[in-house]
């Protein structure tokens, strides 16, 4: 027998925690329960203002959606942020409700280029994450992939590179 699906249900309200929505087992509850960001306010609190200007985007979120984009392979900030609009294991991590609005995807361009600009604070910060993703058991280090064209890329104009022979140019 056909039966058409009955949409009314999408229009109905109900009272869930955000929380609840994400999967006990979802790759963004396991870092988040496995890595404690909080060393990032202690790292970035001198490029902030007390008393003065706009409320900033959590330094915190500029980092989980570097790591989003990362983690899912999504190309460009404009997508990541579409992708979290209607993502709800994204909002939770980024710790956004379902009807907060997620701020325009230049702001977080502006936010890197202002903040992490001419400083190793995001090498930092990044290291730190990667210690702890390590440690957490994510990422296995017993095992090295290269990209030969990343390689040649590489290599100076004088120098003989091992996998790709010499470099363009020479």
């Amino acid at each position: 027998m056909l039966r058409k699906k009955d949409r009314t249900a999408t229009n109905q309200i109900e009272f869930v925690s955000i929380g609840d929505l994400v999967p006990p087992g979802h790759l963004l509850r396991a870092i988040d329960d496995s890595i404690d960001f909080q060393f990032i306010y202690e790292e970035v609190k001198d490029l902030y203002c007390e008393n003065n200007g706009r409320p900033s985007i959590d330094p915190v979120v500029l980092i989980k959606l570097i790591m989003i984009q990362a983690l899912y392979g999504i190309r460009s900030m404009r997508q990541t942020i579409q992708d979290v609009e209607v993502n709800v294991a994204y909002r939770w991590f980024l710790g956004y409700g379902l009807q907060e609005r997620i701020p325009h995807f230049s702001t977080f361009g502006k936010n890197y280029e202002r903040r992490f600009k001419d400083s190793d604070l995001f090498e930092t910060i990044f290291a730190q994450v990667l210690m702890a993703v390590i440690e957490a058991g994510f990422l296995k280090t017993d095992a090295v992939f290269i990209d030969a064209t990343h390689i040649k890329a590489s290599c100076q104009q004088e120098q003989v590179c091992e996998t790709n022979g010499p470099a363009p140019g020479s």
